[in-house]
């Protein structure tokens, strides 16, 4: 039986991920491990910012059911933080949690699939092509997950091991707990496909690109967006009276 590992599987995308692996053999990690029902999987309780906790979760999903088929390093955070008020203590810990944290969970998985192969997926965003006021760090975290997945992809691939990052638009998770202003959601859910995505939209695409059918499919970044990395669904045409035909 497939063992998939996810990390930030207690809630949200995370946890979405994990119920569509259902049927596997489920190691799920989250710093509110308690949150994860024993029904679903091994729940690992972890604080990925720590500087041994990812090869820890990694070596605790492997002791306990075995070597791991699918990695997802879905465990991330976005702090609403202006560039101007950014201090160290600030951007080393997001940056422990969205890139160092997966870099490290990659490379102990690696390290231990012994000529197995196997599959890696990161969950990036939008963000890394365009940020927005209050999610400059954050936006640097996942252009830097990006960057850092092409290369494990580029060194892991002799070994089997394909690495690859799904890039979730907004999508519409948590709203209780992280209320989303009305304005906001509208504005990023201006999609060609007119909707935010759903926690359930980017694991099926999880599911899909760690899986067998795209078996020649590395380095690659997929976006789940709904169409918005296309362009800007909800803005007025910028020249409305020029006809159809005729050169601007």
């Amino acid at each position: 039986m497939m063992h998939v590992l996810v990390t930030g599987a207690a809630r949200g995308i995370g946890r979405a991920i994990a119920e569509e692996f259902g049927g596997a053999t489920l190691s799920l990690a989250d710093l509110d491990g308690a949150l994860i029902p024993d029904s679903l999987g091994f729940a690992i309780t972890a604080d990925l910012t720590g500087p041994d906790a990812a090869e820890e979760v990694v070596e605790r999903a492997w002791r306990r059911n075995g070597p791991v088929d699918v990695l997802v390093n879905a465990a991330g955070r976005y702090p609403s933080l202006d560039m101007i008020d950014v201090d160290a203590a600030a951007w080393d810990e997001l940056f422990a949690l969205n890139l160092r944290a997966p870099v490290l969970a990659t490379a102990a998985f690696a390290r231990r699939a012994e000529g197995r192969g196997g599959s890696v997926v990161n969950i990036s965003s939008g963000a890394a092509l365009r940020s927005r006021p209050g999610g400059g760090p954050y936006a640097s975290t996942k252009a830097a997950l990006e960057m850092a997945t092409r290369a494990a992809a580029l060194e892991f691939g002799p070994l089997g091991i394909r690495v690859n990052a799904v890039s979730p638009g907004f999508v519409a998770v948590d709203s209780e707990r992280n209320p989303v202003a009305p304005e906001y959601a509208a504005a990023v859910s201006g999609n060609p496909l007119g909707r935010p995505g759903t926690p359930a939209d980017i694991a099926r695409a999880v599911r899909w690109l760690a899986g067998d059918d795209a078996s020649w499919i590395t380095g690659e970044i997929l976006r789940v967006d709904g169409g918005s990395s296309a362009g800007a669904a909800h803005l007025p045409r910028l020249w409305p009276s020029v006809q159809k035909g005729q050169n601007a």
